[in-house]
């Protein structure tokens, strides 16, 4: 299996130059990197996203019996204080 696979592009000319201009920005040697970087920053947030979409559902999930405990527990936080 080849390690690098040749593909082309062909971008409206809007994104070509915003392309080349984040090639400066960037100081990337060429467009591909900077297109790499795009794709790779793309896929950290998706992740990031997917994430917090779990933590959201882990955290709904458990807040019911959650709310009970710290009920039952209410109580003793001022037990032995005067």
């Amino acid at each position: 299996m080849k390690n690098n696979t040749k593909s082309s592009i062909t971008l409206p000319p809007l994104e070509l130059q915003l392309v080349n201009e984040l090639m400066k920005i960037l100081k990337a040697k060429t467009k591909v990197e900077v297109i790499r970087r795009g794709l790779t920053l793309l896929k950290e947030s998706t992740d990031r996203k997917a994430l917090r979409l779990s933590f959201k559902a882990a955290s709904q999930a458990t807040r019911a019996s959650l709310k009970s405990e710290i009920q039952e527990l209410d109580s003793l936080s001022g037990e032995g204080i005067e």
